[in-house]
């Protein structure tokens, strides 16, 4: 993991950022101050997070001039994070490392050298590995994005991944207007429910596809009380009926795939001439098949995206960065962006926390408050 979001060492282990152990001094005059503390949720190898991850208690790194003291609020745990940890993810930090990339605090305290933040100030990370399922930390300025404060917690904890990825996906593959379409899968997803909503507040429509489960009625209601015009479940999307849905809103120009398998070949079926179909996930564990005729008479564009990667493009524009982010929590001063549904369990209780987030059929964001 970089240092330079902050140093940080766990005893007998590599440097954990935002934490630091103070080297003892060989000659003291008087008594060392007492260094300040803070939990983490700490892993030092890959696992099962149940197995390794462990609340530890660590020293917190020095202010100095460049950094930004903040107490962590409320960090989600999210499948990357799960990933990350398992060791089966793109990117790994090193080890060991505080689990968590996403998540909102206030600043407690910065140094003198930091310009953009003061104390009070809500902030979100501005990229992923920085460790938030901790109760705080010191961190440099450039690691931090700043929040209006009046935004609701859960918003502000929730809005850095699923919502920035949804807001990029419906911007830059396909130029939509008001009364264009969108297909996606895993619409029940935390990027499904918020590509339902900026989707509705730009005029645009969407076609959800989401897996046959026991509650399957309670999942459509709440999908269209976010404003999902039509809500379907795989089974349905392999239908001649289709073809009657497609009376009432046009063939989608865009299709956003997060499971792969046949429900991804299923949905490329029915996106318009020259259409795209963004990958952004892989829940089925299973290849994309693509039939020849798709590319042949169709002239279908088959493309990725990672949140993480778009973000470590803007290093030198982080305006950009910004903008959206305000942009979204616009959106949500409107009323027209809203977190997913939440359970906020403790920090010290988080192997509840994780055990419920690895649940089949999950409809709850699991949320650690500090």
């Amino acid at each position: 993991m970089r240092l330079a979001k902050g140093l940080g060492l766990v005893r007998g282990a590599r440097p954990l950022p935002g934490t630091f152990l103070r080297r003892r001094a060989a000659v003291s005059a008087a008594p060392a101050p007492v260094p300040a503390r803070c939990q983490a949720l700490v892993y030092a190898q890959h696992g099962e997070p149940a197995r390794v991850l462990q609340l530890k208690d660590l020293e917190r790194a020095d202010l100095g001039h460049s950094g930004v003291h903040v107490k962590m609020l409320a960090a989600p745990i999210n499948p990357a994070d799960i990933n990350m940890i398992q060791g089966t993810y793109a990117l790994l930090p090193d080890l060991p490392a505080v689990g968590g990339n996403e998540g909102v605090g206030q600043v407690v305290e910065v140094g003198s050298h930091v310009t953009s933040l003061k104390p009070g100030d809500w902030v979100i990370p501005a990229d992923a590995e920085l460790g938030t399922w901790r109760t705080d930390a010191v961190f440099s300025e450039e690691t931090l994005v700043k929040l209006p404060r009046d935004i609701p917690l859960l918003c502000a904890a929730t809005l850095s991944i699923n919502p920035c990825t949804a807001y990029r996906m419906l911007a830059d593959f396909e130029t939509l207007g008001p009364g264009d379409s969108v297909i996606q899968n895993a619409a029940n997803s935390g990027v499904g429910q918020a590509v339902i909503q900026i989707a509705a507040a730009l005029g645009i429509k969407t076609i959800n596809v989401i897996r046959d489960r026991p509650n399957l009625q309670e999942v459509v209601d709440r999908l269209m009380s976010l404003g999902a015009d039509h809500v379907i479940t795989e089974e349905m999307l392999r239908k001649p009926e289709m073809k009657d849905l497609f009376k009432k809103v046009p063939k989608p120009r865009l299709a956003l795939n997060c499971v792969g398998g046949k429900s991804a070949t299923e949905m490329l079926r029915h996106i318009q001439q020259k259409g795209t179909m963004v990958t952004y996930g892989g829940m089925a564990k299973q290849p994309l098949t693509i039939p020849v005729s798709a590319f042949i008479f169709k002239d279908v564009k088959l493309r990725g995206f990672w949140m993480t990667q778009w973000k470590k493009d803007q290093t030198q524009n982080k305006d950009r960065l910004t903008g959206m982010i305000l942009t979204l929590c616009n959106l949500i001063h409107k009323g027209q962006l809203t977190a997913p549904a939440c359970t906020q369990v403790p920090l010290k209780d988080y192997r509840i926390a994780l055990e419920a987030s690895m649940k089949p059929f999950v409809s709850s964001k699991q949320v650690l408050t500090m």
